[in-house]
Order: structure tokens, then sequence, then C-alpha cells
């Protein structure tokens, strides 16, 4: 059996996941979206008065499910920009979709991706600045019934200092080379 664990990072615990509550126009279409990086779905806790935030483990088995997996790559990229668009979703016979989440879905990019001053070509390279994270999305019922709840994990006051600090680092990362990439682009 395949099985691959899996995160979402919230205000409240999921033990049974709504595929249909995700928005369509999300870059991979409408479904439950989680993370196999448990540290980098530690880096979206955040206070909220009156609120604890949870992290979420499940575990998906594979097993007998139509996956379709993405690369950092113009297939990837026209994939999201038409969900993006509202188009209907080419891949809506696939259970689970993996890939990279776009980077200005973690960092701002100045609205530049969705401008119209950036070719294809140019907003591909830059959605390939930084750290590559992986997300995972749920989108059928026969994957959700593959996915199994195992915990919520309360993530203190402590931690989400350190991971804020830690996504702080990162973002200015991303922005010297986001400056770095868009004044080597020919912009004409």
């Amino acid at each position: 059996m395949s099985e691959l664990q899996l995160f979402h990072m919230g205000f409240q615990i999921i033990k049974e996941p709504d595929i249909k509550r995700g928005r369509s126009n999300a870059d991979f279409g409408q479904g439950f979206y989680l993370s196999d990086n448990e540290e980098f779905s530690k880096r979206w806790a955040r206070k909220r008065k009156d609120m604890i935030p949870y992290l979420n483990k499940y575990l998906l088995n594979t097993d007998s499910l139509k996956i379709k997996t993405f690369e950092r790559d113009m297939e990837w990229y026209d994939y999201i920009f038409s969900n993006r668009l509202g188009k209907s979703d080419s891949l809506s016979e696939y259970d689970v979709i993996i890939g990279p989440i776009a980077n200005d879905t973690l960092y701002d990019t100045l609205g530049l991706l969705t401008s119209g001053m950036l070719n294809k070509s140019q907003a591909l390279e830059v959605l390939q600045i930084g750290n590559q994270y992986n997300q995972i999305v749920i989108k059928s019922e026969k994957a959700l019934q593959a996915l199994k709840f195992e915990e919520a994990l309360e993530i203190s006051d402590e931690e989400i200092g350190k991971y804020q600090a830690f996504r702080k680092k990162e973002e200015s990362e991303f922005q010297t080379q986001f400056a770095r990439i868009i004044g080597e682009l020919n912009l004409d």
C-alpha cells in the first residue's frame, strides 16, 4: 500500500474535509488543499483572538487513485492560469493533483503575473524563483474516501513566532531574487 503523509493548517480540527468548500478558481481547481511538508504547513499558523491554530495530519492511500503530478513547467503554468481564469477544470477526471504552489500565492509579486506586462515564458521564469513547495489537492470523492484523518496538533504561540520569522526571512530572500529577475527581463 502506498501512502502519503499530508498536512493542513487552520483554525479547525477537520476530520471530514469537504472537497466542494474550496474555490473553483484556485490554482488546481476546487478541492481540499494539503501539503506534504509539515514544517512548511506550520508556517501558515497564525494567532487569532479566541481561536486555536491546528495542524491537521492525514494519510492518503494512493492505491487505485488517478494522480496528476506537475513540475514547474509550461503545462503547470497553463493549468493554474486556466483555473485562475475560472475556465472548466481540464483535469477533472483526476482524483488527486500534486504540484508546486505558485510563488505568487506565497509571496508578493506586485501583481505582475496577471498584469499582462509579462509574456508566458517571462511569467514562468518569475514563477520559478525561490523554494518549491508542493500542494496536494483532493479532488474526488474516491480520493476523499482514501484520506484518513490521524490527529490535530495545536500550534503554540512560540512555534508561531518561530515559523513567522522563518517565513519573513524566506520572503526577503524571494524579494531579492524577484527584483533581480524582473530587472533582467526585457519588459518592452
